[in-house]
């Protein structure tokens, strides 16, 4: 989903690059040191799993894990995506160096937003404390585990991140000009399913890292304690 230099107007690279620049600031100053081995771990899945691609016409599909790099990683995910994306900018040429600012948002700020909508949820699952939002009323409506209630909660995550990225890639080549319409249309319809793979993916992974570690989600660069409910009452 990287646009390409020369594709998009002068003014909305360079108001996508002020933008970008406040965001990343804005997440450093949420970073502690004992962040940066997580924030390395995760830029360098986000590094790997889009170098990964499928062609698909004039576009091509690769896995994001943006909304999963959104619930670890809250507003961290801008500088941590910064990183990756300038590597693959000078390693693979993918992008430009231009468009740098406009790819960073695109990517990271429907993961960010992820984060805001889905990490409470999350909470309510993993903390003692509630959040002001609670879906897990809901889910056990249906009589769902916790297992899978943090599945589901994943794969909302990791839906919503992919599809809002292709919506914000679809309306910046449609703002470049007419001649982007038809492109940015069979790019939302040829990434849809990649949207439910993704979520898919996302929701075993944090469902995964729940059971396994579930303090990689504690509260994400926010820095308040939380406590941990035992392994045995996620397991109900």
């Amino acid at each position: 989903m990287h646009i390409m230099d020369g594709i998009v107007t002068s003014p909305l690279l360079a108001g996508a690059t002020i933008i970008a620049v406040g965001a990343v600031g804005y997440g450093l100053k949420r970073v502690a040191p004992e962040d940066i081995p997580k924030i390395a771990l995760l830029a360098a899945a986000f590094f790997v799993a889009s170098v990964i691609r499928l062609p698909i016409g004039p576009t091509s599909a690769h896995l994001m894990l943006t909304g999963l790099l959104g619930l670890v990683l809250g507003p961290a995910i801008f500088p941590a995506l910064l990183a990756s994306l300038m590597m693959q900018t000078f390693i693979f040429g993918f992008g430009g160096i231009t468009v740098l600012g406009l790819n960073l948002l695109n990517m990271s700020l429907p993961g960010f937003v992820a984060f805001l909508i889905f990490m409470p949820l999350l909470r309510n699952e993993l903390f003692k404390e509630k959040s002001g939002l609670d879906a897990s009323q809901f889910l056990k409506f249906f009589a769902l585990s916790s297992k899978t209630r943090i599945f589901i909660i994943g794969f909302c995550a990791g839906s919503f991140a992919v599809f809002g990225s292709l919506l914000m890639v679809a309306l910046s080549l449609a703002l470049s000009g007419q001649e982007f319409f038809a492109i940015a249309k069979f790019m939302i319809l040829a990434n849809l399913p990649l949207a439910f793979i993704e979520g898919l993916v996302v929701g075993v992974i944090v469902q995964f890292l729940t059971s396994l570690k579930g303090e990689i989600f504690e509260v994400n660069s926010f820095h308040q304690t939380r406590s941990l409910r035992t392994s045995s009452e996620l397991s109900s």
